[in-house]
Order: C-alpha cells, then structure tokens, then sequence
C-alpha cells in the first residue's frame, strides 16, 4: 500500500508540472482555429484504475490542416506510469472527413520490475460525420526484456532425479489495434453533444506470447461546457476487452477538456468537422507487457543440496522387501537413500545402516548449481512383520509413508534398534492396524536410546479383538524428544498416545503436539510430552 500511495503521489507531481506548463501558455492569437488544451482523465476498472494528464499543443496552422504536439502522462493504482511524447498532423477534406498521421515515443516503467520500456507508436485515422476509422501500430524500442529470476522443480526420472529449471521474463510486445466508429443518429450531426460507438481489437506478440483479443468501446462526447467555457470539453465513456493472457477488462471514464490561455472573443463558432481537429487521439493505453518462460533447461541432479552423494532406489527396481533390504545395505553406512515408489515388503524387516538416511523428500543440486527438492510421496507397506522398518545408531527417516498391517501377530511399524543414539523420524506418516488378538505399535523406542521424533503424523487402530494399540512406546533408559507430532490410538481393548517406561526421559522441548483418540500410559524418569490442548503424557 505505502509503495502504490508514493506512485500516486509521484505521479501527480508529473499532472502538477504539466498542468502549470499549460496555464503558462499565451492567449490564442485572433487568427487561431484551435488553441492548446489540456485534458484530464480518470477511468476506474475492473482490474485496475487509471489516471491521465494529456496536453495537445498546436504548432502550426492553416485553414484547414494542423501541425501538433501532445504530451501525455498516465499511473495506475499498481505502481505503473507511463509517459507519451508526440508529433501529428491532420488534414480537414472538403468532403468532410478529417484524416491524420502522428508517431509517439512512449516510456513505460512496469509495475511487476520497475524496468523502463520503450516504443514507437505510429497511427492514422479517418473522422468523418456519422464514422471513424483509426490504426496504431507499436514497436518496441531498445530492450525488450527483462530478466524476472528463476524456479527449479526435481522430479524421479526413471532411475535419475531432473531438476527442470525455468527462467523467466517480462517482455515488451510489438503489435497493432484497430477500430471503426459509428456516431448514433440522436443528436444533430452540428450539435455540441453526440454519443459514437466504436468496435475493434488488437494484437500483440514476440518470442512466443500472445496476446490478441476484441475491444468494443461508447463515448458520450459535450463540447463548449458552461463552467469552462468555449474549447472546453466533457468525454463520458466505457470500454470493455477480452484477452487469454489478461481477461476481461472494463473501464469507466470520464475526461474534462480545460482550454489553456483565453480564447479570442473574435473567434467564430467551429463546426463540427473543425471542433474533431482537437479530438483526443485514441492508442492503447500501455505498452504491452507480459511475462513468459524464457527458457527452460533439464538437468540430473548428482548431489545432495549440500554437495553430498544420494543413492535413489525405485519400487519397479526393488519390487519386494528382499530387494529394498539388500539396496539399503549396498549403500552403505553415512549415506542418503531417496526411495520413490510403492514398496510392499511383506514380512520383510528393511534395517538401515549406522548414520543412514532413508527419505522420500531430497534437496538435489546439478552439476550447473541448480537446487530443487523433489518429493516422491514413497511408501513402505509391511504385511505381519515384526517391523516394517529399523532404524539404527545415527539413523534418520523422513518424508515417506510407513504401515504395517497386523492380522494376529503383534509389532509395530517403526523400531528404534536397542543402543541406537542421535536417532531422527521427522516428517512422516506412520500407521500400523491390527485385526487379530495381539497388541500393535506405530513407534518403539528400544533401550539405551536417543530418538527425536518430530512433525509426524502417527495412528495405531485396532478391531475385532486388538488389545493394546500405541502410537508411541518408549522403554526404559531411553531420551526421546517428541515434537509437532499428530497422535491418536483406537480401536483395542486399551488405547495409548504415549507409554512411557519408568526410566524414560522425555526432554522439555516436546511441545506442540496435537492430541487424537487415546489416554497415556506409564511414567516417566522425567519430563512429558505436551500436547496442544494443554494436556500431556504422563
């Protein structure tokens, strides 16, 4: 807000100067058709509203042609201005059409970059009584794009992970608009009121982009207005366009026509044909801008994000848990292993090695220095096994799906191996059921360990005749942090959040976790995991 409010006013410092330039101008001289005026345009919209100052300055005249310059200056309520500086002419026909060439130099500073611009605008035009005909043509001047940074996304590729780099760029468009007019029969063809309707359309493109469309437009035009005076001016109008790139547009208008220096009390009524000598010039209101994919590079990640090597381990190469197990081991010790797929391992335990992590969301880099994360949403689904997974001293798992489905024997989806230290299960979903009379775990955390155990989301459900069902169970001698975590246990003959061995310490920054179905169970040597609502375990 306070960046489009010092547009604002910037831009009506640009109206100031040329509304002060203008009431310095001299008296029209007696023999002086059409004198200098400056208009002042306000248009509100659908998307976006628009303000302009635009003064027209004859330079020479004779009785029937006009040499001119206009000045124009247009913001936004976006933080966009643009300034128009030109030179026509127009001719008066005796078959009472008026006909007319000028060319603009037009600077434009983009809202979405602050980048400035430029372009050559060129148009002709055709006035007659009852129709009008006008053509703009538009080049870009200069630099034409604009440089609007990058993104990078990692996907699984078969047996690599690409990361798809994509730069963008905003670019200024060449292009044309066209319209023709009709003035409505209700006024008299002299009267200083007339209501005309305009229909055209537009085109705009370069380096791919787009951006074509219809605009229809009616103007509701009152000359010589009592509060101002002759030469003065009053323009109602509404417009409406449509373009796949920018939608619909609509605006309401209103611009005032104030005559500059005092216009000779010698000077005859114009007709009407004269009085169109001054019409306002009617062009596209920007340049055209828009931003597109400038281009767009493929790469195999090699690396982690911080330069260290990943193994990537697809379901459709290991298709059964023998598979995973074994491509788990090869990797070795201190490693990172990106799983991408589905893997039903059955009864298979999959046991990582010392300091390995085993994850389904990865930071890559490329050779070029591209980094992305690529997301694979992998799963672990085990079927009756002791555990689906085992995570090992220096062992860390996130971002993958882990169940293991129970229909007798007992379990849990999760251990932390006996002895296992600066153990870490973040940001995954882990869920065991259990359909047999035996009890089922999400979590186990063996003796003699440390485990953090965050941002997870863990269920432990039960039925037929399940009996204890836990998402989290600590033994003794073990530190665990529990944070962030989502915890609900149903369905057995009893039902816990949390069981905790006497000799578990549970350190203070287990907070934050939110509380489902279940109660706690257990003691604790120290500490307890908070829950959300204030309660906690034990």
């Amino acid at each position: 807000m306070q960046k489009n409010t010092m547009s604002i006013t910037n831009s009506f410092k640009y109206l100031l100067l040329l509304l002060s330039v203008g009431f310095t101008l001299p008296t029209w001289a007696d023999g002086d058709t059409w004198g200098a005026h400056l208009d002042v345009e306000a248009k509100a919209g659908n998307r976006r509203h628009l303000g302009e100052a635009d003064l027209f300055l004859p330079l020479a005249q004779g009785a029937r042609v006009l040499y001119f310059a206009n000045v124009r200056t247009r913001v936004d309520d976006q933080g966009s201005r643009e300034g128009n500086f030109g030179l026509g002419v127009r001719h008066m026909l005796e078959n009472g059409w008026n006909i007319g060439a000028y060319g603009y130099f037009d600077r434009r500073r983009s809202s979405a970059t602050n980048f400035y611009y430029n372009q050559a605008t060129v148009g002709l035009e055709a006035l007659g009584r009852d129709f009008d005909l006008r053509a703009n043509a538009y080049v870009p001047v200069g630099t034409r794009g604009h440089k609007l940074g990058s993104t990078s996304m990692a996907a699984v590729a078969g047996s690599t992970v690409q990361i798809t780099t994509l730069d963008y760029e905003e670019r200024s468009l060449q292009g044309f608009d066209v319209e023709a007019g009709w003035r409505l029969p209700i006024f008299d063809s002299e009267a200083g009121r007339q209501l005309r309707v305009y229909f055209g359309g537009y085109r705009f493109s370069d380096a791919g982009i787009k951006v074509e469309g219809p605009r229809a437009r009616v103007e509701l035009a009152f000359d010589d207005l009592p509060w101002f005076g002759r030469g003065s001016a009053l323009f109602l109008g509404a417009e409406a366009q449509h373009d796949s790139a920018r939608g619909d547009q609509q605006f309401l208008s209103m611009r005032l026509r104030i005559p500059l220096g005092k216009v000779a009390q010698s000077r005859s009524t114009l007709s009407a044909q004269a009085r169109r000598m001054t019409a306002p010039i009617v062009r596209d209101v920007d340049v055209v801008t828009q931003s597109h994919v400038a281009s767009r590079q493929v790469e195999t990640a090699t690396t982690t994000a911080n330069g260290q090597a990943f193994t990537l381990v697809t379901s459709d190469a290991a298709p059964t848990g023998a598979a995973l197990g074994a491509a788990v081991s090869a990797a070795g010790n201190d490693s990172t292993v990106l799983l991408s797929g589905v893997f039903n391992t059955g009864n298979t335990l999959v046991s990582t090695q010392i300091g390995q992590t085993l994850t389904g969301t990865l930071s890559v880099r490329t050779a070029s220095g591209h980094t992305a994360t690529v997301n694979t949403g992998a799963a672990i689904n085990g079927v009756n096994a002791t555990s689906t997974i085992q995570l090992n001293a220096g062992g860390k798992l996130s971002g993958l799906s882990i169940s293991n489905a129970y229909s007798g024997g007992g379990g849990r989806a999760v251990l932390v191996a006996d002895g296992s230290t600066g153990v870490h299960i973040t940001g995954n979903v882990i869920s065991v059921t259990q359909s047999g009379a035996n009890a089922a775990t999400g979590i186990t955390i063996g003796l003699n360990t440390t485990a953090t155990i965050s941002g997870n989301t863990i269920s432990a459900t039960g039925s037929g005749g399940a009996t204890n069902m836990m998402a989290i169970a600590s033994t003794n001698a073990s530190t665990v942090t529990v944070s962030g975590n989502s915890l609900s246990a149903s369905g057995g003959t009893a039902n816990y959040l949390v069981w905790s061995g006497a000799n578990t310490t549970i350190t203070a920054d287990s907070t934050g976790n939110i509380r489902g179905s279940g109660t706690c169970n257990g003691t604790s040597l120290s500490g307890s995991v908070v829950f959300t609502d204030a309660t906690h375990c034990p």
